[in-house]
């Protein structure tokens, strides 16, 4: 005789009594049914979903094997409402038991018409933590207001939480990396739909039309979103990312490299520099505003003039708006820095379950673009890499060659390093004290096997950035909760200077993970800790720099540690060129400066991310 799986009656007898829902930890249970698992006991807590077979229950024991038999079924389950991200009512249909297996193969179990309703969450891969893959659990009844019934408890659980988005911007770049932006955001897109998250998307189809619709919207209708995601690369992000910060991020610039250059004592590393000179304001210069300085920059003091009263109503940093990238570049650097994969369903899931990590933001300010030009300053913002030299050349001879997508890259950069060129510069950048104690260690050790004894001190030391980041948690002095001080460092700091012929001068934001680079220019680089790595390579022989480049795409290598390599962790840097001139790589994008200064904000922006696994 045909069995009705509902109409056991172990659940009303033997479990607790319904809790009313308000309740932070009540229990509720019934009896339902799992779609290839078999008659199960949901229980609901505060935090979670949890399930068993009802075999399991009665008997005291796993109902793995039956007879010899194996079963393709998991007697018990648990699922926090934290990677649950949809819950919904699907009507009659078949449900199937638990499918058995032999010798022979797999063989379908007992199926039923009933209703049903699916819950879909998320668990991580097996073989890379840091991806996450969808799961989707169908489960069935009878009745179908008991279905009904777990779908409103689960949404109702969901909607508690206000660090999901519900409404998002959404650009998307049909050419970026192999062309694949439209084709990356279908596959993603049903997973925004499924977790009830509405979508605003714009293809776009011109250069620069996502920064010109950012920079133009008004505070009122981005206080309707609650963030603003980019299918595409970093440099597509950058320009989503410039879009909003130009028009109101409000700050000092940092000093001109001509503000900084009279030094005041000297010690064993070099000219140390004085920053207490005024700093003038560029608003007050009388000098022309470039076109992509959208918003004044004023010297503000005091924490009650950091905005004025209408920017107060949307100002960065901003905990409510977040920015979210799903991969679809040539390298998505920034991706696999604050995910830990290169996985567009792993960014979609981690946005529409609200994850949120903090990340620091260069502002970068061009003083003058050649040396006859006339000073006037330029704004960009970058969240992964500003590079000069090297890093500049191969932007630039790649753009030539666009037609072969990313393995322009390859390309270009072969080129480049054989063309071997070096560029005369001076770069001055704050000292920091935590850095001058490991120069005098340095300076300390002599010959190679104290120095490689050195190197492997270093290495020991290191601390990736991951989830759950100690450090980037540690709040830095200069910051306060309601509104971080307009500048990333001290007035009282010192600056260090260096000149001379340089391969490439680089400042990294972050580790600049990526798949040939695996642990990226700077292990050891950390999304939220306030410093940029000014990495400067000084001119060599063809061999020395090609073992650097070896080194960078080595996993556990030691790219930094060269004589020809200077390694300095900075709040903020100057840089001035002399002779024939490169061009700056600014997050990917083309970037021309003779003068430039930086400076980091630490956790300037909210990422719809939770970093990388450990």
């Amino acid at each position: 005789m045909e069995r009705n799986p509902n109409e056991n009656d172990f659940l009303e007898n033997n479990l607790p009594e319904n809790i009313p829902f308000n309740s932070q930890d009540s229990i509720f249970s019934s009896n339902l049914f799992l779609d290839g698992d078999g008659e199960i006991i949901l229980t609901q807590t505060s935090d979670k979903l949890h399930w068993k077979s009802i075999e399991s229950v009665l008997n005291g024991q796993d109902p793995s094997s039956c007879f010899g038999i194996e079963l393709v079924s998991k007697s018990e389950t648990t699922l926090c409402f934290s990677d649950i991200y949809s819950a919904e009512f699907i009507d009659l249909g078949l449900v199937h038991e638990a499918s058995f297996r032999n010798a022979r193969g797999p063989l379908l179990g007992q199926s039923f018409e009933m209703y049903r309703f699916t819950i879909r969450g998320v668990q991580k891969s097996k073989t890379q933590p840091s991806v996450l893959v969808p799961s989707l659990y169908t489960f069935g009844h009878k009745d179908a207001q008991t279905c009904q019934m777990w779908v409103n408890r689960i949404n109702d659980f969901l909607n508690m939480d206000e660090a999901r988005p519900k409404n998002l911007m959404v650009f998307v770049h049909p050419k970026s990396g192999k062309g694949l932006g439209c084709k990356v955001w279908e596959t993603v897109a049903p997973t925004f739909s499924q977790a009830k998250v509405k979508t605003k998307v714009t293809v776009t189809e011109r250069a620069g039309q996502a920064l010109d619709i950012m920079s133009s919207i008004t505070n009122k209708e981005l206080r309707s979103y609650d963030g603003v995601v980019a299918v595409g690369g970093d440099g597509f992000f950058n320009e989503i990312l410039n879009g909003l910060l130009l028009s109101r991020h409000k700050s000092s610039y940092p000093p001109r490299p001509t503000e900084i250059n009279h030094p005041v004592e000297k010690n064993g590393n070099g000219p140390v520099l004085d920053a207490n000179g005024d700093i003038r304001d560029p608003s007050d210069s009388g000098e022309d505003e470039s076109p992509l300085l959208k918003q004044s920059t004023n010297l503000r003091t005091g924490e009650d003039s950091c905005q004025t009263a209408e920017d107060l109503e949307f100002s960065f940093p901003n905990e409510k708006f977040r920015f979210g990238i799903i991969p679809a570049g040539s390298t998505d650097a920034i991706v696999i820095c604050t995910t830990g994969a290169r996985d567009a369903i792993t960014s979609a899931l981690q946005i529409v379950l609200g994850k949120a990590v903090c990340l620091d933001v260069a502002q970068v300010v061009r003083w003058k673009k050649t040396c006859t030009s006339k000073d006037e300053p330029c704004v960009r913002y970058a969240a992964s890499f500003a590079g000069y030299g090297f890093y500049g050349d191969v932007i630039t001879e790649s753009e030539k060659y666009r037609w072969m997508g990313p393995k322009r890259y390859d390309y270009a950069g072969t080129k480049v390093f054989l063309r071997h060129r070096s560029y005369e510069a001076e770069v001055a950048y704050v000292e920091v004290e935590s850095e001058k104690k490991n120069i005098g260690l340095e300076k300390e050790s002599s010959g190679n096997w104290t120095k490689g004894l050195w190197s492997l001190l270093k290495k020991s030391e290191r601390v990736a950035c991951s989830a759950n980041c100690g450090i980037c948690k540690t709040k830095a002095g200069h910051t306060s909760a309601r509104c971080p001080s307009l500048e990333p460092y001290s007035k009282d700091s010192r600056w260090l200077k260096s000149r001379g012929r340089f391969l490439s001068v680089g400042a990294a934001v972050i580790s600049c993970r990526n798949e040939k680079a695996p642990d990226g220019l700077v292990a050891d680089a950390h999304l939220s800790d306030g410093f940029l790595h000014l990495i400067l390579i000084k001119d060599c022989p063809h061999a020395f720099y090609l073992c650097h480049l070896l080194q960078l795409a080595k996993k556990d290598g030691n790219p930094l540690d060269f004589e020809f390599v200077e390694h300095h962790k900075t709040p903020a840097f100057t840089f001035t060129s002399f002779g024939k001139e490169s061009i700056w790589n600014v997050d990917g994008e083309l970037f021309q400066a003779h003068q430039l200064s930086a400076q980091v904000f630490r956790g300037l922006i909210n990422l719809f991310a939770s970093g990388p696994e450990a």
